[in-house]
């Protein structure tokens, strides 16, 4: 199934089970409040306690956006359309005990009053309303007037190897929207015989497989198809690549393939936008008189500016100037060439322990890491974002021996990171922190980086801060 058709299916499930948490969530409501049932099942009298409507109603909203996030979660939505029940069983279950624990303790933290066993109602009826819609969906699917509706019948055009590569990957999709009726050799076929094929057995598609040596054979299948408004599934992997994703799109109306190795733009991204400026200003305003008393303690202790001004390669190597607390005596890149020998990293960065040029006050705030506050202004600028490989001087970027270091500059870079909340002083080998660069940009989600803030300020208060 496409990925467009996937995502189609996958947004009505989701509403449809929104609603069933919803309609589950006032059953159980209704039938706890109910004194009837109550006496019925032997449960406790509700007696005169005050139930709050109107907190009911907001915790009642909450679940409807909630609920299918949960499930998803646990992956309910990621399996195929008939597989088997397991699969329905289990992620279901979880999802509804997370949900159910979850009301749990929202009532708890704002204090609802609610009828007791209400939780449990609403747990046992979610469960049961979303495994009856899954079986009725299961049942009306495997109708005979749902397969004639619902299954495409595809030719698969490529040459011998791709079609036995392209069977085999789709061997576990046959029972659901793709049936393979013919396969053809597109070296060895007339594409006369191809379009005799589509008109004998009523194809909806044809699926193109090639390499970028058969372009010309290709264009004849897909014009034929044109003709007869029949689709045609290209399968793009002309070029191979080894950690690049490909996404499709269009330039001045143009079909566009798009190889990138950064996370593409997406809703997550634009959330991360935002919490990148409005917690900077945040921040920023909480910690004013941080600020203060660390400007004024720099000043009376050292001589020279109370910040410190540096560029540092940001976004796709675009230098950028780089703020923070001073916390070295004012003349100190004069004398780094003298410490080279001391420098405790391998590759261009340069990292020395106890450094001789660092201020009394400078050591303090080097290992608690309030140096580095002023980037908040960066992160404010858009320079730089809360979270994402930390940026280095221009000139250390400038000496990577290894082309491939550079990608750590895809992905706009970070007050934290990874590599910080990792052990970054037990780090001494550039190629380690590198590894943990990639390996956030790889593995990028908006929950990784909560995850790096949260462990973030554990790591600041134990001191592990940078050398």
């Amino acid at each position: 199934m496409l990925r467009r058709d996937r995502q189609i299916r996958t947004q009505i499930h989701q509403l449809a089970d929104a609603c069933l948490f919803a309609a589950s969530f006032w059953v159980a409501y209704a039938l706890r409040t109910d004194p009837q049932i109550g006496a019925w099942l032997d449960l406790p009298a509700i007696g005169d306690q005050t139930i709050d409507s109107q907190k009911i109603i907001w915790l009642y909203v909450a679940l409807f956006p909630a609920a299918p996030l949960i499930l998803e979660s646990q992956n309910f939505y990621n399996r195929p359309v008939l597989g088997s029940r397991a699969e329905i069983f289990w992620p279901l279950f979880r999802g509804c005990a997370i949900t159910s624990i979850g009301l749990v303790l929202a009532m708890w933290v704002f204090q609802f009053v609610t009828p007791r066993g209400m939780i449990g109602f609403f747990g046992v009826i979610s469960f049961s309303l979303v495994y009856l819609k899954e079986e009725l969906v299961r049942l009306v699917l495997r109708s005979r007037l749902a397969q004639s509706q619902y299954k495409r019948r595809f030719v698969l055009v490529g040459t011998e190897r791709e079609i036995l590569r392209i069977r085999n990957e789709l061997k576990p999709q046959t029972d659901e929207s793709v049936e393979i009726i013919a396969e053809l050799n597109l070296v060895e076929t007339p594409v006369q015989q191809i379009v005799n094929l589509l008109h004998d057995h009523s194809v909806f598609g044809v699926i193109l497989s090639a390499k970028h040596t058969n372009f010309e054979q290709v264009e004849y299948v897909i014009r034929a198809c044109e003709l007869e408004g029949i689709e045609v599934w290209l399968i793009a992997d002309f070029f191979s690549t080894q950690i690049s994703r490909t996404n499709f799109d269009e330039l001045l109306g143009r079909p566009l393939l798009v190889f990138r190795t950064a996370p593409e733009a997406s809703w997550q991204g634009l959330v991360k936008q935002f919490m990148d400026i409005f917690g900077a200003a945040i921040l920023l305003v909480v910690l004013a008189p941080v600020f203060l008393v660390i400007a004024v303690a720099i000043k009376f202790t050292s001589p020279g500016p109370v910040f410190f001004k540096q560029q540092r390669s940001g976004l796709s190597g675009a230098p950028f100037t780089l703020y923070k607390f001073r916390t070295m005596v004012t003349n100190a890149e004069q004398f780094k060439h003298e410490l080279e020998a001391m420098n405790e990293m391998t590759g261009p960065v340069f990292k020395v322990t106890n450094d001789p040029r660092v201020t009394r006050v400078g050591k303090f705030l080097r290992k608690y890491s309030l140096d580095e506050l002023p980037q908040l202004y960066n992160v404010l600028r858009a320079e730089m974002s809360l979270v994402g490989p930390r940026p280095l001087p221009v000139d250390e970027v400038r000496r990577f021996d290894n082309l491939a270091h550079r990608r750590r500059l895809s992905m706009k870079p970070g007050l934290t990171c990874l590599w910080q909340v990792s052990g970054r002083n037990q780090i001494s080998d550039f190629k380690e922190w590198v590894r943990l660069d990639l390996q956030y940009i790889d593995h990028w989600t908006l929950w990784l980086d909560l995850k790096i803030l949260f462990l973030t300020l554990p790591a600041v208060l134990r001191g592990t801060g940078a050398k």
